[in-house]
């Protein structure tokens, strides 16, 4: 997931939906000790087992359609790097843009985005409208190989603005 987002580097991350941080640790390993971090976890059952996991990172109970309001709050003026794992395929087309509108007041230019998404949720309506949203808000956008290890198999969106 966090393969070629040059973290070492970044000034500033967000993490949308960590859940209980599966890919938190990764990040935070690359970051360096002066960047800005925070993530935002909806969900309260999750919200709760990150922050018994992570007490010292800044994590917001909120939705990521708030990402300006919690960056404003954070002291992160814009951000280098975006790592989601929202459900992006349970969510409305209307939720989708208000996520995706929502980013591009934060994200950097130049900046990156990656998310993950399962194999078999490709059959999925909402999966399919959020593949086709993405061009029209990054210059580049690319897919991973299937990791068909993985239970259930997922891919990685890698995406630049």
């Amino acid at each position: 997931m966090i393969e070629d987002l040059r973290l070492g580097a970044a000034e500033a991350v967000l993490e949308y939906g960590p859940g209980t941080g599966v890919f938190t640790d990764f990040i935070l390993r690359e970051l360096k000790p002066d960047a800005k971090f925070a993530a935002i976890e909806v969900n309260p059952q999750f919200a709760a087992a990150f922050k018994a996991r992570y007490p010292g990172v800044r994590l917001f109970q909120d939705t990521a359609a708030n990402a300006r309001d919690i960056c404003n709050y954070a002291g992160m003026r814009s951000v280098d790097c975006i790592v989601s794992g929202l459900p992006w395929a349970a969510l409305s087309k209307s939720t989708q843009v208000k996520c995706l509108d929502e980013m591009m007041h934060v994200l950097k230019p130049g900046g990156r985005f990656v998310t993950f998404a399962y194999v078999h949720g490709l059959a999925l309506p909402a999966a399919r409208t959020f593949a086709s949203l993405l061009p029209n808000y990054f210059t580049s956008v690319s897919r991973s190989p299937v990791v068909w290890l993985n239970l259930p198999p997922a891919f990685v969106y890698r995406c630049r603005r």
